[in-house]
């Protein structure tokens, strides 16, 4: 049995979050799929290191694939992509050590929102178009009360009861690369449609619907006002997994252009 380690890159538009469901299609299940016809083997685990939504696109989500394989590494990407839909890419494949835990060995997670301040016919399901104009200095000052450890039950559908709704923010930076704005946030782990709640906010206060000052209060009260304001899956993206002597924190750069000609 060998334990290897995907790298994967996807367009979630069309898939029903990563993890595998009846009735639906999704990233694992097509990995799934391709991969028993490539190896001809039916009991294997493919084992991700976090759960995307639907409609949420990953950079580079990470994964664990145990089989029974003598396939080269390489080959057996080769193979896997040839046989996957043109939305979803393994961009590398290594042997891992057998207590390698794509979820549980990760030390922390980054996510991209791209927003785009116009209108563009090419990449609509890969970013958010705000068309109110947005003031970025007091999307940064709002999301200057996200950092830190803080609690965020009023930014998910997860249960506080059931779950900490607590969560630590190692770093958020918002930048601006032509018409669009990009907003990064790091940490350990993050709760059900959190990231897109905290966008959503920000782009709340950024068009002069809601003050900084009513953000900061979404976190010391619950509140129904974030769920209302969640950014759609369109502009998310799981950039990297973070695991033990990996770099951190690359330059924040746009992963997709919408930069043409007006």
């Amino acid at each position: 049995m060998a334990r290897f380690k995907l790298f994967i890159e996807y367009a979630g538009t069309k898939y029903s979050g990563w993890q595998i469901q009846k009735n639906a299609r999704t990233v694992q299940g097509e990995l799934t799929r391709v991969i028993a016809d490539v190896t001809g083997q039916r009991q294997f685990e493919i084992y991700g290191a976090g759960r995307t939504d639907a409609g949420v696109h990953a950079l580079e989500q990470v994964a664990h694939l145990d089989i029974i394989t003598n396939i080269p590494a390489e080959t057996l990407r080769r193979r896997v992509n040839d046989g996957l839909p043109s939305d979803i890419n393994l961009l590398h494949i290594e042997l891992a050590k057998r207590k390698f835990h794509a979820r549980h060995d990760a030390i922390a997670r980054s996510y991209l929102y791209q927003i785009s301040r116009r209108r563009t016919s090419f990449a609509k399901h890969l970013v958010w178009w705000v068309r109110e104009a947005l003031d970025i200095d007091r999307m940064r000052a709002t999301s200057e009360q996200f950092a830190g450890m803080k609690d965020f039950r009023s930014f998910t559908d997860d249960s506080a009861e059931e779950k900490s709704t607590l969560v630590a923010i190692e770093r958020i930076e918002l930048a601006e690369d032509g018409d669009l704005v990009l907003v990064r946030v790091e940490g350990s782990h993050f709760l059900w449609k959190m990231v897109r709640r905290m966008v959503g906010v920000m782009v709340g206060v950024g068009t002069g619907g809601t003050s900084v000052e009513q953000a900061g209060t979404f976190l010391r009260e619950e509140s129904g006002v974030p769920a209302k304001l969640t950014a759609p899956a369109s502009g998310l993206y799981l950039e990297r997994v973070y695991y033990r002597g990996d770099v951190r924190r690359p330059p924040l750069r746009a992963c997709i252009d919408v930069r043409f000609p007006r």
